[in-house]
């Protein structure tokens, strides 16, 4: 009261309530958000945007496991978790081992439909960037391609229920020769492409001399 009164300084310094602070302070961060959306929502677009696929895989969440499918393949599986006892004797990571890994060929575009069956889960690979959504009455669509042959583990991200700690995903990434013979040893089998068939040439006519009659059902001008 006594530093700021009327008297003691007479024309006040514009810190605040200063229109041209107040529209720079305004109006940089709009300039600065714009510039991220332009970079930003192309990403975002190619993101979401599922490339035409060589293989489907249709993931569905159960509690608490993983049931896996091939539809092109006739393939089906269901994944469950590797006891502890197994895991150790066999040298595999406990609580990320499974049953029954899943296999995809390396160098492969691959389509992942996910769904569930009862709660809401979540399809989660690291390496492969892609965490998608499992939820009942709804299928979502992701997808990856693996540039290396390699295991890859990943675990259900969505706090599904008592046992979602034991919902782990094992990916094997093999050679495509290698898994051809899996997909024969479970009993599928890699759809036939079709063959069109060629269209049939016309029966070709005699030339007709001329005087000659013309040959029966030989239009005649």
């Amino acid at each position: 009261m006594v530093r700021y009164n009327r008297r003691a300084n007479p024309t006040p310094k514009k810190f605040t309530h200063n229109m041209v602070v107040e529209v720079i302070w305004t109006i940089v961060p709009v300039l600065i958000l714009v510039a991220i959306a332009w970079k930003s929502f192309p990403l975002i677009y190619l993101q979401e945007r599922v490339p035409e696929a060589e293989l489907t895989l249709k993931v569905t969440g159960n509690s608490w496991r993983w049931d896996f499918e091939y539809p092109d393949l006739g393939v089906a599986m269901t994944a469950n978790l590797l006891d502890e006892e197994t895991a150790r004797a066999e040298g595999r990571p406990y609580l990320l081992a499974t049953d029954m890994p899943l296999l995809v060929p390396v160098d492969t575009t691959v389509r992942v439909l996910v769904t569930s069956n009862d709660v809401i889960h979540s399809f989660t690979v690291p390496a492969f960037g892609i965490k998608e959504d499992a939820i009942m009455g709804r299928v979502n669509d992701t997808w990856f391609n693996a540039d290396r042959e390699g295991v890859f583990y990943g675990q259900c991200s969505e706090l599904c229920g008592v046992n979602h700690a034991y919902m782990p995903v094992e990916v094997h990434v093999v050679s495509r020769a290698e898994f051809e013979a899996w997909v024969a040893e479970q009993g599928g089998s890699f759809p036939v492409a079709e063959t069109e068939t060629p269209a049939l040439a016309p029966p070709a006519t005699e030339p007709v001399e001329p005087g000659a009659a013309a040959p029966a059902g030989t239009p005649t001008r």
